[in-house]
């Protein structure tokens, strides 16, 4: 495809950049991403470019900048987050550290509604920011499109030069009206019609016969997921059924009756699928374990052990046999898989070995360019059952990111009084325990605060929870109470280890949820509902469990789910009925400032 009929997305690191390609794509154009170091002659070859954010600040030194003379090339620019700083700074405009941090849902009030981009767009929108810098001067000759309360020059323009510069995010989903923003530019670009995911599949289909040569066949390590039930159909409809091979490794850490419901359903689809307990070695590696990341690396190095177990006993060598993975994009920007990017989290299919295997060629990803809704796309086109494309996600490491083996910590001391006097009947407490989140496009490690059953009302509860993630970087999460209007003691803690007898309570619990959720007829508006495990209890030698439900797309942002009051009074009842659980707490952090799994 001629170059002229792309967009290009250069890549700043910022967890949202291969998510603009992807919105791109869904809009019919073609993208692709590229680093901020190429020669300018590469950049003007594209109908279009968009700077995605980064986690970086421009005023730091190191901080990643363009080649001189860039923003005198005569394509339409759209620079977005870290990308419009970027463009403004270089430009002679100003940027500084922010007195409010902006992370979540803010209004963007539009006072120029001639400007290309903003075509078509309401007035007033609700539009997505995560940031901690702001544009305080503007270069010359740049005008205001529209403004956020705490942001003065959320959306400007250059018209003759085709420059755009916005501080929010419209590639996700959140950002109500981004998709017209998006489309507005890929119009402005004359690039529409260029991308679909039909044309992906003939692509690919023809890579993937190039990549595996006849003599050459794939051994796939199956998760049960969408995306590695995908990557095998892809493969055999590639290569054919006979050169595919799926194989599941049992972690000790699937959910109740996993194993089980994976053989039968996938056995429908024609899967050739292994089994390979590796249960016990899991439980030993794992039991003592409790820091996120080293977890997400020993679970990564245990599958290989497993999978060269597996290969050696089935007589599959390595001259005639190619790993295969259901890797998605999110893996890899997650894992700190681009130039700027940092991680945020290591998955397991993107562990050291894992990276040298596929530098050496020895990997096969068919699905790696996608996203969780363009997986389901190619399943659908695929012919797998509309019931098995919209199970909700379950992480490669299954229940050992779920199961939160903190140890104790001592919470910060944070004066609550302010909000407590605007909310008289509120009560915040904060655990114990650390858990993993995102701010600002980086990591965070910090505590989460837990609020009384004061209110039914779901916006009331959203807005202090984005408030108080907004103004205390100590706290990444928060999450309520549910029945529970007045704490008459601390917290107790409780050590919980990644062993079988605390995987099974976890699976109990999961199974009571999963159930309610189907009985209710709510399962198909959740994406995704972790049910975690935490050392944390009303009494001694009890624990607490966190319900997670989340509504995404693409899972790089996520809003928390309001559930039905009388469901989640449902699900706490069957839950605090379980022997070992006196505590029921349900998860309102967003995506950022909390990742979706609490680790």
């Amino acid at each position: 495809m001629k170059s002229d009929k792309k967009i290009a997305v250069i890549d700043f690191g910022g967890q949202y950049a291969h998510l603009i390609a992807s919105r791109i794509r869904r809009l019919g154009a073609y993208t692709e991403i590229l680093s901020n170091e190429e020669p300018l002659s590469l950049y003007e070859s594209y109908a279009g470019i968009i700077l995605s954010g980064g986690p970086s600040s421009v005023y730091e030194s190191g901080a990643p900048l363009l080649p001189s003379g860039f923003f005198e090339i005569s394509v339409p620019i759209l620079g977005i987050c870290y990308g419009h700083q970027l463009m403004m700074k270089t430009l002679g405009g100003e940027v500084v550290s922010a007195n409010t941090k902006e992370y979540g849902p803010a209004i963007l009030e539009i006072q120029n509604s001639n400007s290309p981009l903003s075509k078509s767009l309401s007035l007033k929108t609700k539009v997505w920011m995560s940031h901690g810098d702001e544009v305080v001067r503007l270069p010359n000759d740049f005008q205001v499109v529209a403004q956020s309360d705490h942001c003065r020059y959320a959306f400007v323009s250059h018209p003759s030069k085709k420059l755009f510069g916005i501080q929010f995010h419209p590639e996700v989903t959140h950002s109500d009206e981004g998709e017209i923003l998006l489309r507005n530019f890929v119009e402005l670009c004359g690039a529409s019609s260029s991308w679909s995911i039909s044309q992906f599949l003939e692509e690919q289909i023809q890579t993937l016969q190039k990549k595996v040569p006849e003599g050459k066949n794939v051994f796939l390590l199956v998760s049960g997921g969408v995306d590695s039930s995908v990557a095998y159909l892809l493969l055999a409809k590639a290569l054919g059924k006979d050169r595919v091979k799926g194989l599941l490794v049992d972690t000790g850490f699937m959910r109740k009756n996993e194993v089980k419901d994976l053989m039968d359903n996938l056995h429908h689809v024609g899967f050739d699928l292994t089994i390979w307990d590796e249960s016990e070695v899991f439980y030993k590696h794992l039991q003592n374990e409790f820091e996120p990341e080293k977890k997400r690396r020993i679970v990564g190095d245990l599958f290989l052990e497993a999978q060269g177990k597996a290969t050696t006993s089935l007589g599959l060598d390595a001259e005639h046999w190619l790993l295969g993975q259901g890797t998605i994009y999110p893996d890899t920007i997650e894992s700190g898989g681009t130039k700027h990017s940092h991680k945020i989290k290591t998955h397991h299919n993107r562990v050291p070995q894992i990276e040298a295997l596929i530098r050496e060629g020895k990997i096969v990803e068919p699905i790696a360019d996608l996203y969780k809704d363009e997986v389901r796309d190619l399943g659908r086109k695929l012919g797998l059952p509309e019931r098995w494309i919209e199970r909700h996600p379950f992480p490669g490491p299954g229940l050992v990111v779920r199961m939160i083996a903190s140890p104790k910590t001592n919470p910060p001391k944070i004066d609550f009084n302010l909000w407590k006097e605007k909310l008289p009947k509120a009560e915040i407490q904060i655990l114990p325990i650390l858990s993993v989140g995102v701010q600002g496009d980086q990591r965070s490690y910090a505590h989460c605060a837990v609020l009384s059953d004061f209110t039914s009302d779901w916006k009331e509860l959203d807005e202090l929870s984005v408030e108080i993630t907004n103004t205390r970087k100590e706290i990444n999460r928060v999450v309520l109470a549910p029945g529970i209007t007045h704490f008459e003691k601390e917290f107790f803690y409780t050590k919980l280890t990644l062993d079988k007898t605390h995987a099974d309570i976890l699976r109990e619990a999961d199974a009571i949820v999963n159930q309610i959720l189907y009985d209710e007829s709510i399962h198909n508006e959740i994406w995704q509902m972790p049910v975690v495990l935490v050392p944390v209890g009303l009494r001694e030698n009890s624990y607490g469990v966190v319900l997670r439900p989340v509504e995404s797309t693409e899972a790089m942002t996520a809003n928390f789910y309001q559930m039905d009051r009388t469901i989640l009074a449902r699900i706490t009842k069957e839950l605090l009925e379980l022997p070992q659980i006196s505590l029921v707490m349900y998860d309102l952090t967003h995506k950022p400032p909390g990742t979706i799994e609490w680790e």
